[in-house]
């Protein structure tokens, strides 16, 4: 069987249908970039376009960067304010005439790497993390999801954390694989563990294909550390996975 997913993420908006046996794509992903501003009406004609692409027709899942209840967006990051309170499920449905469900886009991502990748079988407290424009978390307690984490957003040196350990930051601020890895990611893992004591790290986002340049210079953490299975793809396979639970 096979559902479509979409992952709307802060540069780019990536779908696909999913072969949900497999836990794969079925397709290879069609991306477009996320406008800026990343207003509703906006992502809205990119994630139109990703669908389209596949001439596709059927139930849909999507995933948002931010706080989702029911399909309702409750905050908005790193995506224009205006989403505040849109039912997303309803302005994407009513445009596409079909059945569309939203989740949080790192809790989309962990729910595809408990099923089919690093996380699969893992019982106790397992955390997803997704680096990429900002951070996202995923939080799995015996492979239930506690929804909409938004871990990203703790604290860290009077900053949210992604402002200093995202995928974004070490771009912007032109740090090396090393620097990053020590100065940045580890003292924000040192904090999740104080806080959560996971017995699992699972590192996703786009970072998760150059895993071996930074997870080896990660020093001090108790949990284990692993990089996604699924890689940047997770997003995508996980909110098809809900769609079709629905």
């Amino acid at each position: 069987m096979n559902v479509f997913g979409v992952d709307i993420g802060g540069s780019g908006i990536k779908g696909a249908p999913v072969d949900l046996a497999a836990g794969d794509l079925a397709q290879a992903r069609h991306k477009v970039l996320t406008p800026h501003p990343a207003t509703p009406e906006g992502v809205l004609e990119g994630v139109v376009e990703v669908v389209r692409h596949f001439d596709w027709s059927g139930p849909i899942g999507i995933t948002f960067p931010g706080v989702v209840t029911g399909s309702v967006v409750r905050t908005a990051a790193n995506v224009d304010k205006s989403w505040v309170d849109v039912d997303a499920g309803a302005l994407v449905g009513d445009r596409l005439g079909m059945p569309v469900v939203v989740m949080n886009d790192a809790d989309a991502a962990g729910v595809a790497e408990m099923a089919f990748g690093a996380g699969r079988g893992h019982k106790g407290v397992v955390m997803m993390l997704t680096f990429g424009t900002g951070i996202g978390s995923a939080l799995f307690h015996d492979g239930v999801l506690v929804p909409n984490t938004e871990l990203g957003h703790l604290e860290l040196r009077g900053h949210d954390a992604e402002k200093r350990a995202s995928a974004k930051a070490k771009e912007d601020e032109d740090l090396s694989w090393s620097r990053w890895a020590r100065n940045r990611v580890q003292k924000y893992l040192a904090h999740l563990e104080l806080l959560f004591s996971p017995d699992l790290f699972i590192i996703g986002g786009g970072v998760s294909r150059k895993a071996d340049k930074f997870l080896p210079r990660i020093e001090g953490i108790r949990a284990e550390i692993v990089p996604a299975e699924l890689q940047n793809n997770a997003g995508i396979v996980g909110a098809a996975m809900t769609a079709a639970r629905h």
